[in-house]
């Protein structure tokens, strides 16, 4: 387990203040114990049995500017269709006023809490690999992890990302031409994309990142699990967006909180197609600029479902209802 750093003291004691208060399952005055019992008739008890169907299940997300987030709300709503007592919490780095670096004493807290699993999102998804025991093998190749399981002391991570943008690529996008495909992005969101990508399909991958250390470190391992001819680090965009088939964004660009464009609007055309990670807010600046031009989009909301599909499975041991879990995202909604 992480154990408190020299000088993180306050940042420790601001996330522990932040795992106080549980929102809609019990008196939200209720002090709470470690191990996941609540002093509160009716709250949920974490009773550590991995694979009991109809028990509770305490997980949060972790990241930065995650308050317009629907996977909470996508995961009690499907819990209810199983009897299970859920409750999802927001972990936000802003909103706790903390940063990245205090990741292992706040993954120890939530583990203190009793929770049983974590997501994880910007901009955690590769410094949270080091604090974990053991990687799925998709996760290792990846080298990013969005989920995490907490089980009997160890912390197992995982990578629903990918699958979950291949899903919604696969009934989103399924006949457009695959040859040359432009990515934006090499943080833990975009190698997730980029081997999802490669899995579909597509010929040749070029990857650009304002940091170009990271996209080799990314062609880098694509190289090793695809072959050395299939991903390329990006020098010219300009060139490699007037030859490709489809452009894919993952970056946080377009985010409530990182509003814009990723590119200049004058090197998309109509014969381009274009899908998106974000999805709050779901139609981004990219998104509108491409539809306004006639090209083909994907917005990020399939891939926000489908990575949210088998995180439940992973936390809870039960399959969920993908077309249910899609109707409680579009349920949901952009918050005000």
């Amino acid at each position: 387990m992480a154990r408190r750093r020299h000088g993180a003291g306050t940042e420790y004691h601001r996330a522990s203040a932040g795992l106080q208060h549980r929102e809609g399952a019990c008196d939200p005055s209720a002090p709470v114990r470690p191990g996941g019992d609540f002093a509160a008739p009716g709250c949920i008890h974490n009773d550590h049995d991995p694979m009991t169907v109809h028990r509770s299940r305490l997980v949060g997300l972790i990241g930065a500017g995650i308050q317009a987030s629907r996977t909470p709300g996508m995961h009690e709503r499907e819990a209810r269709h199983h009897d299970i007592a859920y409750v999802y919490r927001l972990l936000d780095l802003e909103r706790l006023g903390i940063g990245a670096e205090v990741l292992p004493d706040l993954i120890a807290t939530t583990e203190a809490f009793g929770f049983d699993g974590l997501n994880i999102t910007h901009p955690c998804k590769q410094a949270v690999l080091p604090l974990l025991h053991e990687l799925s093998d998709d996760a290792r190749a990846i080298g990013a992890v969005n989920t995490v399981v907490l089980r009997d002391g160890r912390r197992i991570g995982h990578n629903t990302d990918s699958s979950g943008f291949a899903e919604a690529f696969r009934r989103g996008m399924p006949d457009v031409a695959k040859d040359r495909v432009v990515q934006l992005g090499a943080g833990g969101g975009g190698a997730a994309v980029a081997h999802a990508l490669l899995k579909l399909g597509v010929r040749e991958l070029t990857v650009f990142d304002p940091v170009i250390e990271r996209a080799a470190v990314l062609v880098t391992s694509l190289a090793d699990r695809f072959g050395t001819r299939r991903a390329r680090v990006g020098t010219d965009l300009a060139a490699a967006i007037e030859r490709a088939d489809g452009l894919v964004h993952a970056t946080p660009t377009g985010m409530a909180a990182h509003p814009g464009m990723p590119l200049p609007a004058a090197l998309l055309r109509q014969s381009l197609w274009v899908a998106e990670i974000v999805y709050f807010p779901l139609e981004t600046e990219l998104l509108r600029v491409a539809r306004d031009l006639g090209c083909r989009t994907l917005d990020g909301g399939g891939m926000a479902v489908f990575q949210a599909v088998e995180a439940f499975r992973l936390f809870t041991g039960i399959t969920p209802d993908p077309d249910r879990m899609r109707r409680h995202f579009i349920e949901l909604g952009d918050p005000a």
